[in-house]
């Protein structure tokens, strides 16, 4: 278990969790922290000065950003059908989208267009691609494609009516 001593700069909920953003003595940067992941929380006597300079919306927005990179793990290449690339501005996160509008190619004969974005890892991307279903085709790395191609034909499997 780890103890600080936390100067407490704001509070944020995102997506039904709430964070605490403070700073430590010793260090002047604020910081994240998950409220759910504190286990103790002591009130002291101690006072501090808020910095007159800091913009609790700003630091949050700067947060994400940052914690967004650093989940970026790789990219993947895939290709995306008309309806695919309606259907991922639901799907998928804006950086992403943005990653799909800054490298898409000329749509091909069929409407479909390839592009490269970034994956967190092979487990979370293969879930994420299997949101779209037949509307993309993940082309790199073979692997995340090879994990692609089980579970459509688990997924196969399990609904042909040989099975039922």
């Amino acid at each position: 278990m780890v103890r600080r001593v936390l100067d407490p700069l704001g509070i944020v909920l995102k997506a039904g969790r709430w964070y605490l953003v403070g700073r430590t003595d010793d260090d002047a940067s604020p910081r994240t922290y998950r409220v759910g992941q504190i286990l103790e929380a002591e009130v002291t006597d101690e006072s501090f000065d808020r910095p007159a300079d800091f913009d609790l919306a700003a630091h949050w927005q700067a947060s994400l950003v940052e914690f967004r990179e650093r989940l970026q793990q790789g990219e993947a290449v895939i290709r995306l059908s008309p309806r695919g690339r309606d259907r991922a501005a639901d799907a998928y996160p804006a950086n992403v989208m943005e990653a799909i509008r800054r490298t898409e190619s000329s749509p091909d004969e069929r409407g479909w267009v390839t592009a490269t974005v970034p994956i967190e890892s092979l487990t979370h991307a293969e879930s994420e691609f299997l949101k779209l279903g037949r509307d993309v085709e993940v082309v790199e790395p073979t692997a995340l494609r090879d994990r692609i191609a089980m579970a459509a034909h688990d997924l196969a499997a399990m609904y042909s009516k040989e099975s039922a």
